[in-house]
């Protein structure tokens, strides 16, 4: 009987350990204002879990790589970064790709990060890609 218990809570543990596991990813290319272009490769969160999640318990996000949330319409978003350990920063981006605003998030702050103007889209990086790479507010995804 002991054994059964301690075997079904490992696999609890086990469990909830695989909701960090990876989205499906797409390489998406950034052009800035000079014509040039970026490219990042972003899992997409689309539905409500996948949103909800985003990257809480990711420990290492690599340069290049990030995480592109759906919505259904454009409005105000809002994110913060509650269990999530790695700074990153978020880009707000229109129905058409603009980049409206671009922000860094402090690990495992409460604080609200809210977009400017209604935006169908948000692009969670590790923090500092954006600046790195030259990417703006005006710049381009390319959906």
């Amino acid at each position: 009987m002991k054994k059964t218990v301690i075997i079904f809570v490992l696999s609890l543990i086990f469990l909830s350990c695989s909701s960090a596991k990876k989205l499906p990813v797409k390489n998406y290319s950034i052009t800035k204002a000079d014509g040039s272009t970026v490219t990042v490769a972003a899992e997409i969160a689309d539905t409500f879990d996948t949103r909800q999640h985003g990257f809480m318990e990711r420990k290492k996000i690599p340069d290049g790589t990030g995480m592109l949330f759906v919505f259904e319409y454009d409005q105000i978003l809002s994110f913060w970064m509650k269990n999530t350990p790695h700074p990153l920063s978020i880009a707000y981006i229109d129905s058409k790709g603009v980049i409206r605003d671009i922000f860094d998030m402090t690990p495992y702050s409460l604080n609200s990060v809210v977009s400017t103007v209604s935006v169908r889209y948000a692009l969670e990086v590790p923090q500092g890609w954006f600046e790195k790479t030259g990417i703006k507010a005006g710049d381009k995804l390319e959906l």
